[in-house]
């Protein structure tokens, strides 16, 4: 903290002032390291001046972080009970933070925002892979969003990061990969929670790639829907009601007895861009 950050009691104690505890019907768990909330924020490298949106401040720790950082924060936040603790983190930093009390899965981000921006948050493990593959989703690419940082359940981030041929790699790792690179970034253990989850944590950051040319997303989901549905048989089996794709794996030359977990994100690109084709 520099002589020219505003002082903000300790978290624990504007917890205490406004009576806040962490809801488990909204996935909270409070996080009040300092020091660890600055290591994330620093992730996604240089925030200076960058845009940021954060989703599930809570009493705004992590929003906190980012404010010190440099960046320019929108919040969306939809416990009422955190927006006077939101409002004086607001007020500390005068003109830099803007709260939006409202349901994340109901906000598009790219209304928020008229420029390119980050997604840092420590999300609700109750929606945090919903909101993942809606950012991830969508045919324009390159997004608005220049990177995500987002915590999850440890079990969630591997399989996001996972590769082919692992228990851990399914439907997620080919939706976070194929024209991102996805990175397990740090392991938060549970005992920095309060009050401590039952499971460990991890953060992930993506950064967008380029996108293989001739792909849908959409027909990309349905083909990862359709084999990982079914992911202990082969894919003779799990891809039969999927019109064509029999016919792409002879195609490419792809055994339809193998199993969705042996299948490389490049060979799902591959069947999925022949399925693209009018």
């Amino acid at each position: 903290m520099t002589s020219t950050t505003p002082f903000l009691p300790p978290l624990r104690e504007v917890i205490a002032k406004h009576g806040l505890s962490a809801s488990k019907a909204l996935g909270q768990n409070f996080l009040f390291d300092e020091q660890l909330l600055d290591r994330i924020a620093a992730i996604p490298g240089s925030l200076e001046g960058e845009q940021v949106l954060e989703v599930g401040p809570g009493p705004g720790g992590l929003t906190r972080a980012l404010l010190r950082a440099g960046a320019q924060v929108t919040a969306i936040e939809m416990d009422r009970r955190c927006l006077p603790a939101l409002a004086e983190v607001e007020a500390a930093f005068p003109g830099k933070l803007k709260v939006i009390e409202g349901d994340a899965m109901k906000i598009a981000p790219a209304t928020l925002f008229d420029g390119p921006y980050h997604i840092v948050a420590n999300l609700p493990y109750n929606v945090g892979t919903a909101l993942f593959t809606g950012w991830l989703s969508g045919e324009n690419w390159p997004p608005q969003w220049r990177s995500l940082t987002l915590m999850f359940q440890e079990e969630v981030a591997r399989r996001i990061v996972a590769g082919p041929n692992t228990s851990a790699y399914g439907r997620l790792a080919v939706l976070a990969q194929w024209r991102s690179t996805a990175r397990l970034a740090m392991k938060v253990h549970r005992s920095a929670f309060t009050p401590p989850p039952k499971v460990m944590s991890a953060i992930v950051h993506v950064e967008p790639g380029q996108a293989p040319e001739g792909v849908s997303m959409r027909v990309l989901e349905r083909v990862t829907e359709a084999a990982f549905g079914q992911r202990r048989k082969m894919l003779r089996q799990s891809l039969k009601g999927l019109p064509g794709a029999l016919e792409a794996l002879e195609g490419l030359g792809i055994d339809p007895q193998r199993r969705a977990e042996t299948l490389t994100v490049a060979e799902f690109v591959s069947v999925a861009r022949i399925l693209t084709r009018p």
